[in-house]
């Protein structure tokens, strides 16, 4: 999802000009945007992933759950991917896993990472359940995995008036071999898009669409059911502006967390997509789920 989609949502560093975040930014990859932000210095990460235009400081509960998270040793950690601010609709679900693989990758190598948990927002939910399908050495890494606000793209999109024949412009880009080539600014006017991505978060049973109510148990299966091997906490705002007003949201977090293995469901009445207004709810369960699932363990990719 999008700032415009999601207007509290800051993807810069501008949560408040009197702010100070305290941290380091390394380079963790050969690309330019491959760099990240880490708040604490531990040897323990949690690695937040945003959604679409997000970059640093995408949420508001960030801040307050670095604070949280050193009281428990572990450090906060927020990389820009290729897909990072107006980059998404140029990228994929598979780049930014091969760009997370490499994040783990720094942190094991360099930092003598003791394991890490994955904190998705929004479209990062879906960067994790992909980057879990890969069984990459470095997924072995990862301890934990939190899903906030695994909305999905496809239904929202599908309320807006354009959606319909964009998406049929994108599969005929697609059939003639022009998947990677741009699609017309009023297809996404946020950021230039190619038909691929486009397709990915806006067709039905698309790359991006992992979160559906629509979708059968089966193809949820499909899209979800590799979950059940990790532990999951599934954080859903039941005021979710960017979720359809038909959407039954209590429905649909069981159905996620009976796919995943049942996963642990933490429903948050009246907060909104990046629960903006609903932080302290936010960062109490995402700490109590670490302290809870950080400590079982993990295993080392190189041994």
């Amino acid at each position: 999802m999008t700032n415009q989609e999601s207007p509290d949502v800051a993807g810069h560093l501008t949560a408040n000009p009197n702010s100070h975040f305290p941290g380091v930014i390394f380079k963790y990859g050969p690309k330019p945007i491959q760099v990240a932000f880490r708040m604490g210095d531990f040897k323990q990460q949690v690695i937040f992933i945003g959604g679409l235009t997000n970059g640093f400081l995408a949420t508001k509960y960030l801040e307050p759950l670095s604070v949280a998270l050193e009281n428990e040793n572990w450090s906060l950690v927020q990389p820009l991917l290729s897909s990072s601010y107006a980059g998404y609709g140029t990228s994929s679900l598979e780049q930014d896993a091969m760009e997370l693989d490499q994040l783990i990758s720094y942190f094991i190598n360099k930092e003598n990472s003791q394991g890490v948990v994955l904190l998705g927002h929004s479209t990062g939910c879906q960067d994790i359940v992909h980057y879990m399908r890969t069984n990459a050495a470095c997924c072995r890494a990862v301890r934990a995995a939190i899903l906030q606000a695994p909305v999905s793209d496809r239904e929202y999109r599908a309320t807006l008036p354009e959606t319909a024949a964009m998406i049929d412009l994108a599969e005929t880009m697609i059939k003639e071999g022009r998947a990677m080539d741009l699609m017309p600014k009023e297809a996404n006017p946020d950021a230039p898009i190619t038909a691929y991505r486009y397709h990915s978060l806006c067709a039905y049973m698309g790359d991006d669409d992992m979160f559906s109510s629509d979708l059968s148990d089966e193809q949820l299966r499909m899209k979800l059911g590799h979950m059940c091997n990790t532990p999951c906490q599934i954080i859903f705002s039941m005021a979710d502006e960017n979720v359809p007003e038909y959407v039954d949201k209590k429905a649909l977090v069981e159905r996620l967390s009976r796919i995943m293995g049942g996963s642990e469901k933490i429903e948050i009445e009246w907060g909104n997509h990046s629960l903006s207004n609903r932080v302290d709810e936010a960062v109490q369960a995402i700490i109590d789920f670490v302290r809870r699932e950080g400590p079982k363990g993990w295993d080392d990719p190189w041994n």
